[in-house]
């Protein structure tokens, strides 16, 4: 029987984790969680599930420590997961039967994400399709700062599994920013010196990314909720590339 290994990067996750954990805990073979240095009982509620508990407060970025935590897998398949997902009972039936036909592939679930108590289901969120589960010998991800990506050997061709993974994806508005500001400093720090910007093109990828979100994506198909979604996308485009263009008139003052 082919082994499958959990891989979990967390940080300040206390209130979430037991319930990812639960949803998968009765069914692998082994849970690795790297920890970015919580102050809260983290690792304290990983310990009730595991003892392979790891701890690198030096953040490389979100690729890099993905990389270091499949480092201390030993089983033929990883599945990779956040703390703030939970497996449904369906795709934990489609991952078991897809690594006990040990397929040379890597595997994409669908996420079904939620933003302040409301399930998404259009706005460019669903479906979203994104590759978790992969032979380790085979595959990992890159060194991306953010928005990371399974990379797998040409040998492995690509399949889908069936079922939700279910994401809890933003509690409030506060817990959204908290969220957000990090993403948004990587994408900036990924791209200073690289990529220009200016205001003409904040305001340009803003506007387009409203457009895109609420009416293209049928983002006002999800009421009140898509409409706050797509503002606060725009947003937080918005931000990003203005970030971008402060660094740029920075650098060349000094």
């Amino acid at each position: 029987m082919s082994t499958i290994g959990v891989l979990l990067i967390v940080k300040n996750e206390g209130k979430k984790l037991a319930k990812c954990l639960e949803s998968v805990s009765s069914w692998v073979d082994q849970i690795v969680i790297v920890d970015s240095g919580s102050t809260d009982d983290t690792v304290d509620v990983a310990k009730k599930f595991t003892n392979d508990i790891y701890v690198h407060d030096q953040w490389p970025g979100f690729g890099k420590q993905r990389q270091i935590a499949q480092g201390y897998l030993n089983t033929e398949w990883v599945f990779a997961i956040d703390a703030d997902e939970v497996v449904s009972e369906v795709l934990k039936k489609s991952i078991i039967a897809a690594v006990a036909e040990n397929t040379d592939a890597t595997f994409s679930v669908n996420r079904l994400s939620s933003a302040f108590g409301k399930k998404i289901h259009y706005s460019g969120w669903s479906p979203d399709w994104i590759v978790r589960l992969y032979p380790r010998q085979k595959a990992s991800y890159n060194d991306d700062l953010v928005h990371e990506k399974v990379v797998a050997d040409k040998s492995l061709v690509s399949k889908k599994l069936s079922g939700y993974l279910y994401h809890d994806t933003y509690e409030n508005l506060h817990h959204y920013s908290q969220k957000t500001v990090g993403y948004l400093k990587a994408w900036a720090d990924d791209r200073e010196g690289r990529k220009s910007s200016s205001v003409s093109k904040a305001l340009l990828h803003a506007f387009s990314c409203f457009i895109k979100m609420y009416f293209i994506k049928r983002g006002f198909l999800d009421g009140r909720y898509g409409f706050v979604l797509a503002w606060l996308a725009a947003h937080s485009t918005f931000y990003k590339y203005i970030d971008l263009w402060l660094r740029e008139q920075n650098n060349d003052e000094n």
